[in-house]
């Protein structure tokens, strides 16, 4: 009976060690997870850190960055902002993160949204024409920007740095990121101000400009200034006026109007390079009925001096 009872203790003895040996693998690896998703939200963080960092000094002061090397720089920061939050999605949530991930994929989404507005938006705010919407637009944006570092500062870091704790990992908390530079940017005109730097009326009636009228096509049909177009009217009508750039030098928020039926619409071309031709695709809105006159002109460019080929007068009828 002693032999047999020193069998079942040594034996159950081999069992809790077996289970705890397995248990402390299983911690192992949750904390080795848990650290491995720190590391790679803190690499993304410091490259978004960086990213924040070269787009608002670019903003502050662009130096001798021409408006074309301004906008592509902003339209790389906004690509690199997509990526990180590609990236985020990618994250799995190991233990207790999942609350974490869901609120980090939210600031990724608002800072890659915000970005992409922005470079969207760039060429026409540093152009003349539209160039105040714009500019509202960008400093709306900014807003998002500002939420998104809330979001991060309040609930995604400190929750990841408790889960750490909570493990008792040290050593790893996640860095701080704060992408809107400075709350000046929340202010329409501090946004504008910047981009008139950027954008300089220099810079802007340097060399040869000048734009023409070449085309245009309502839903698809090419019109004629000298016969009246039969148009269907079903669905949305839509005016494409192909605008080309005759100047030496790119033209950026090339706005193209359409008068008709005293109501005036208008679009905007963010660029077009020189010797290029770009399209502008105007909604009729309210959508014209029967026989209607379009009056379609495109808005001098800074530098500009004839204008008389940015206009013409076509007849549809809305059938």
């Amino acid at each position: 009976m002693l032999r047999r009872g020193l069998a079942l203790g040594g034996g159950l003895l081999v069992l809790i060690l077996i289970v705890l040996g397995i248990k402390g693998c299983l911690d192992a690896r949750a904390n080795r997870e848990l650290s491995d998703y720190a590391g790679n939200v803190t690499e993304i963080v410091k490259e978004t850190n960086q990213t924040s960092k070269n787009f608002f000094s670019k903003l502050d002061d662009p130096g001798s960055l021409s408006v074309t090397d301004f906008v592509q720089q902003v339209e790389a920061d906004a690509s690199a902002t997509e990526s990180y939050r590609s990236r985020i999605d990618g994250l799995g949530a190991p233990g207790d993160m999942g609350s974490a991930q869901s609120t980090l994929e939210l600031v990724y989404e608002l800072r890659a949204n915000a970005m992409t507005e922005i470079a969207e938006k760039m060429s026409t705010a540093l152009g003349k024409a539209g160039s105040a919407n714009a500019t509202a637009g960008i400093a709306n944006q900014m807003q998002k920007l500002l939420a998104s570092d809330v979001l991060y500062e309040t609930i995604v870091r400190p929750e990841i740095d408790g889960v750490l704790a909570d493990n008792g990992i040290d050593g790893e908390d996640v860095p701080a990121s704060t992408f809107l530079a400075d709350d000046k940017w929340l202010d329409e005109s501090e946004v504008a101000t910047a981009l008139g730097v950027t954008g300089g009326e220099e810079a802007d009636v340097e060399g040869v400009h000048g734009t023409e009228l070449v085309g245009v096509s309502v839903n698809g049909t090419e019109l004629s200034p000298e016969a009246p177009v039969g148009i269907s009217g079903e669905g949305t009508v839509e005016v494409e006026a192909q605008v080309q750039n005759q100047g030496e030098s790119a033209e950026n928020g090339v706005t193209v109007s359409v008068t008709y039926d005293g109501t005036t619409v208008e679009g905007d071309i963010p660029s077009i390079e020189a010797g290029e031709v770009a399209t502008a695709t105007i909604a009729l809105t309210p959508a014209p009925k029967g026989e209607v006159t379009l009056e379609v002109k495109v808005a001098a460019v800074p530098g500009e001096s004839v204008t008389e080929n940015n206009e013409a007068s076509y007849t549809i009828v809305v059938e």
